[in-house]
């Protein structure tokens, strides 16, 4: 029986009050909709609305932002879950995404007519245990079929230099963070994290940080991953940095699956050459060319290339004001 999990979403609206707002109301009422990929957010505003929706500190011209002209009583803002400045924090029972959203009345000035609403949505997870079976034939003969449940993945990014892991939300540029990605600790599966990059979540940019070797980019950007023995945890240090038009920085990684014994994972760790090549990796490759194609060497040496998962993570990272460290003439 395959598993299969239940997703169960909790959502919540708070109302930001900022400034004196005056006694006709924006909006008479709010809804929101946790979906799979975005929050949507729908307003009942009771009469004709011409102004602007933009997540908080979003408010010059971005893909972030939309500007309305409807004499609709319900208007729609879909919010996306990995970029808008939407962040995530790991609760009990599952992952809550949060965001303010600004509404503001005229839709070319930002005045203190507007409100913002904060808006989370929670959810929440739950794998049902995997059951396998067997059926005896009439002849003797005993089919066996089981399922590995695939382990869960997570990617946290932590102030370093501390006792207690911490986990990041407002840092300034320079500042020392652990990027720290691990898989449920068990016996089969070990990981090899690759691909990753950081995003500003308007989608104007992106840098990428590790390869599909699993090897660094730009290692004053950020370096290699240092994995634990048994391959469920890998972490890396590196220094907050940020695109220079926004605070948020979002990060994405695939992490790859591989069998630990049945020498899938032989090239984790990378050993990096100094053009971001895995070493390991390209000896594998070599080796495999001597094997016989169907043999069970050639097998076992395959990786899981089927099982892998992205994980996202992101932060905000705010211009050093430390004139300490300025220029001076």
């Amino acid at each position: 029986m395959e598993p299969f999990i239940y997703v169960n979403l909790f959502l919540l609206l708070t109302l930001v009050s900022w400034s004196t707002v005056s006694s006709e109301s924006l909006v008479n009422d709010v809804h929101i909709e946790c979906n799979s990929n975005d929050i949507v957010v729908t307003l009942s505003a009771g009469h004709s609305f011409n102004g602007m929706i933009y997540p908080k500190g979003l408010s010059k011209n971005s893909s972030c932002m939309s500007e309305y002209w409807s004499t609709a009583s319900n208007i729609t803002y879909k919010l996306p879950l990995r970029s808008c400045n939407t962040m995530s924090t790991d609760v009990d029972d599952g992952v809550e995404y949060f965001n303010t959203v600004v509404v503001q009345p005229h839709r070319r000035l930002v005045t203190n007519q507007g409100r913002g609403y904060h808006i989370r949505c929670r959810y929440q997870t739950r794998e049902k245990r995997i059951s396998n079976g067997f059926n005896v034939s009439m002849i003797g003969t005993t089919p066996v079929m089981a399922t590995a449940p695939m382990p869960s993945c997570s990617m946290k990014i932590f102030v370093s230099d501390t006792n207690n892991e911490i986990v990041a939300e407002n840092v300034k540029i320079g500042d020392k963070l652990t990027l720290a990605i691990s898989i449920d600790y068990q016996d089969i599966y070990g990981m090899k994290v690759t691909n990753c990059l950081v995003r500003d979540g308007l989608n104007w940019g992106e840098q990428p940080l590790i390869n599909d070797d699993g090897c660094p980019v730009d290692e004053e950007i950020m370096g290699p991953f240092a994995y634990t023995q048994n391959l469920t945890r890998s972490v890396v240090e590196f220094h907050a940095h940020k695109f220079p038009y926004t605070s948020s920085v979002y990060y994405q990684c695939n992490v790859r699956l591989c069998l630990k014994e049945a020498g899938g994972c032989e090239d984790v760790p990378p050993d990096c050459d100094k053009n971001g090549r895995n070493f390991r990796r390209r000896e594998r490759r070599d080796t495999s060319d001597l094997i016989e194609d169907g043999s069970l060497a050639d097998v076992r040496r395959d990786d899981v290339r089927d099982l892998s998962i992205e994980v996202y993570s992101g932060l905000y990272v705010n211009d050093n004001e430390d004139e300490d460290n300025e220029c001076k003439l």
